[in-house]
C-alpha cells in the first residue's frame, strides 16, 4: 500500500485527453447537469498538474471524478461569491464522496475548508487524499520482544481537524487490480467501493 506522493505523480504521464486545453474543450461539450460523480475532488488550483494526474489515475481504476475548473470552467475560484457557492453546492449534491487533497498548497485555498465542512454535513463521506512531498524510510521499534517495522508511506496523521477523517491509499485488491482503500489507521481500512456503500473501515489482523 502507498500514499500519493509528488515523486510518484511526477512519473505519471498525462494522456492527450488530459491536457488542460483538451479537457476544457471536451468538458464544455460533454458536461450534463444531471451527471453524478463518485468523487468531488477538493483541492488547490496551484496543484492543477497533480490534480489532472490524480483524476486520471482514479478514473482508470473505474470511478468518476468531479473537478470544478474542468466541469465548470466558468467558475471564479479566485474570490468567494454567491454564484460559485450555489454551483458548488449543486455539484456536491451530485457527488457520492469528497476527497480533500491536502498538499503544501492547500492552506492557500479559500474554498477547500468550506467544501470539506459542507460536504461532511451533507453526506458524511469525506476522506483525506494526501499528496506528500517526501516519504520517510521504514522505522522500527520493539514490541513484546520483537522488532516491528512500520512503513510511513502507508500512514498519514492529519494535523488539526484533518486527523478526524480517514485517508486514501493506493493498493491492489483481492483480484490483484489497482484499487483505492480508505484507512483510519495502518491496520484499519476498507476498499473504497464498500466505503461508498456506507460500510466503515475495520481492523485487519497482522500476519
Amino acid at each position: 500500500m502507498a500514499l500519493f506522493t509528488k515523486e510518484y505523480l511526477s512519473h505519471v504521464s498525462i494522456r492527450e485527453s488530459g491536457i488542460p486545453s483538451t479537457i476544457l474543450r471536451n468538458a464544455s461539450v460533454s458536461f450534463s447537469e444531471e451527471k453524478t460523480y463518485d468523487i468531488f475532488l477538493s483541492h488547490s488550483y496551484h496543484d492543477a498538474n497533480e490534480i489532472i494526474k490524480i483524476k486520471q489515475i482514479i478514473e482508470d481504476i473505474g470511478f468518476s471524478v468531479y473537478v470544478d475548473w474542468i466541469e465548470d470552467s466558468q467558475l471564479d475560484r479566485g474570490s468567494v461569491n454567491r454564484e460559485t457557492t450555489v454551483t458548488l453546492r449543486r455539484r456536491m449534491a451530485s457527488c457520492r464522496s469528497l476527497y480533500f487533497v491536502t498538499s503544501e498548497s492547500s492552506p492557500q485555498s479559500k474554498w477547500m475548508p468550506w467544501e470539506l465542512g459542507y460536504f461532511d454535513g451533507l453526506k458524511h463521506r469525506v476522506a483525506i487524499l494526501p499528496v506528500l512531498s517526501e516519504v520517510k524510510k521504514y522505522k522500527a521499534f520493539m514490541e513484546n520482544g520483537k522488532v516491528v517495522y512500520i512503513d510511513p508511506s502507508n500512514t498519514y496523521n492529519g494535523q488539526e481537524y484533518l486527523g478526524l477523517y480517514p485517508y486514501v491509499v493506493r493498493d491492489k485488491n483481492t483480484e490483484s487490480k489497482e484499487a483505492l482503500w480508505i484507512h483510519e489507521s495502518e491496520n484499519k481500512y476498507i476498499v473504497f467501493d464498500k466505503w461508498l456503500e456506507g460500510k466503515e473501515p475495520y481492523e485487519r489482523k497482522q500476519n
